[in-house]
C-alpha cells in the first residue's frame, strides 16, 4: 500500500501523537484522526512536553493541537487532554509557532506581535513579572520593538527566543545558565541577547543553552548558556554552508549542504551523529533523539528511544541507527520530547 499523509510514533501518554488514543507507539503509524479535508503533509509540527502543535503551511491562520491542555496550552479546555487534533484559527497569518514544556508561543504576521498561553513558571510566557499562567492567547506587551518583525521563533524546555528582521535576537524565560545572555537571570519579558557579533537568521534552544546562526555563506554562529558537555568550548569556529540546525536538550546539530550532519554535546545515549552516517537531506532533533531522511530514501532514527520514538521496543540494541521506513516520498520529519513524526507527499 502506498504511504501518504502523517505518521507518528513515540510517547503518547497524554494523546500528544494525535492518534485518537493514549498508548505509546513503537512503529510509525498513520494518523487518521484528522480534521476533514486537511492535508497533514503541509503541516509544520512542534512539540512541548505533553502537547503538540501543527501549523498549516497552506492556511497559515490555522493551528492544530492535541495532548495535555488543562491550563489552556492547546486552547481547548480539557483537563485530561485530547488524543485527537483540535483546530483553532488565528486572525492573521502566523510566522511560526513554538512550544516549551508547558506553554505555546505563536508569532503573528501583519504586526500581530507574539502571543503565548499555557504555563510558564520561569517567565516562558513573556507576559511580565510573575505572570505564570494564561489560559488563552495573550499578546506579549511592547514586542517586537517598533520597526521590527519576528522572522523566526524557537523554544526549549523553559525558554524562548525570537529572531527579528534587523538580525537581533530577544529571549525570555529561564536564563540562569546564561542562555539569554547576561546578566544570567530568568526573564519575564523579552530581553535583547547582547554579544552577538553577526546578523542572526535562525536560532534553536536546548535545555540550558541557545544556539544562534547567521547567513549560511558566512558560517557565523554562537552558543549562549551552559558549557556542560562542552557545548560552548567544542563549538567549531564556523559552519559555512549550513542547511539546517537543531538542538536536543544537551546537543547541537548542523546539517551542511553536503549532506553531512555534524554535532557536539551530550552523547550518553548515542544522541550525536553516528559514524558512517549516510548523507542526510533533512533531520529533526528531539529531546534526546534524532530522526532523519537520507539521500537514498530511508527515514532513520537514533538516540534515546525508550518510548518507541526511535522505532524499537528494545532500543538499547539499536546499534548506530534504526530504519523507520524506506521507499516513501518523505516531505518532512519532526521530533519532540520522545516523539517522532514523518510527513509523506
Amino acid at each position: 500500500m502506498e504511504l501518504r499523509g502523517l505518521y507518528a510514533l513515540g510517547s503518547n501518554g497524554s494523546g500528544q501523537l494525535g492518534l485518537g488514543h493514549k498508548d505509546d507507539r513503537f512503529k510509525p503509524i498513520g494518523v487518521t484522526h484528522l480534521p476533514a479535508g486537511e492535508d497533514p503533509s503541509e503541516w509544520i509540527i512542534v512539540a512541548g512536553g505533553n502537547h503538540t502543535l501543527a501549523l498549516s503551511k497552506s492556511e497559515q491562520t490555522k493551528i492544530y493541537a492535541c495532548g495535555q491542555s488543562g491550563d489552556g496550552r492547546c486552547i481547548f479546555d480539557h483537563t485530561l487532554g485530547s488524543p485527537s487534533w483540535f483546530c483553532f484559527a488565528e486572525s492573521c497569518p502566523l510566522v511560526g509557532c513554538a512550544a516549551t514544556w508547558e506553554a505555546t508561543i505563536l508569532a503573528r504576521g501583519d504586526d500581530g506581535g507574539v502571543v503565548s498561553f499555557g504555563t510558564g513558571n520561569k517567565g516562558e510566557l513573556g507576559l511580565g513579572p510573575a505572570i505564570s499562567l494564561s489560559t488563552g492567547p495573550s499578546r506579549i506587551p511592547n514586542f517586537p520593538p517598533p520597526g521590527t518583525a519576528v522572522v523566526h521563533i524557537a523554544a526549549g524546555m523553559s525558554h524562548c527566543v525570537a529572531v527579528l528582521s534587523n538580525g537581533e535576537v530577544y529571549g525570555w524565560g529561564s536564563g540562569r545558565k546564561g542562555q539569554l545572555g547576561h546578566p544570567a537571570v530568568n526573564c519575564w519579558s523579552p530581553r535583547k541577547i547582547e554579544g552577538i557579533s553577526f546578523r542572526a537568521t535562525r536560532a534553536v534552544c536546548g535545555r540550558d543553552f541557545t544556539y544562534i546562526v547567521g547567513e549560511p555563506v558566512e558560517g557565523n554562529h554562537a552558543v549562549f548558556g551552559s558549557d556542560k558537555w562542552s557545548l560552548v568550548s567544542r563549538c567549531p569556529p564556523r559552519v559555512a554552508g549550513w542547511k539546517d540546525i537543531g538542538a536536543g536538550w544537551g546537543a547541537i546539530y548542523v546539517l551542511l549542504e553536503s549532506g553531512e550532519l555534524i554535532s557536539w554535546g551530550r552523547d550518553n545515549f548515542h544522541q550525536l551523529s553516528p559514524l558512517n552516517l549516510p548523507k542526510i537531506t533533512q533531520f529533526a532533533a528531539g529531546s534526546e533523539h534524532v530522526i532523519a531522511a537520507t539521500e537514498d530514501g530511508r527515514v532513520i532514527a537514533w538516540g534515546w528511544g525508550e518510548h518507541g520514538n526511535c522505532g524499537m521496543e528494545d532500543w538499547d540494541d539499536m546499534g548506530d541507527w534504526n530504519t523507520l521506513m524506506s521507499g516513501a516520498k518523505v516531505k518532512n520529519v519532526f521530533a519532540g520530547c520522545a516523539t517522532s513524526w514523518i510527513t509523506i507527499e
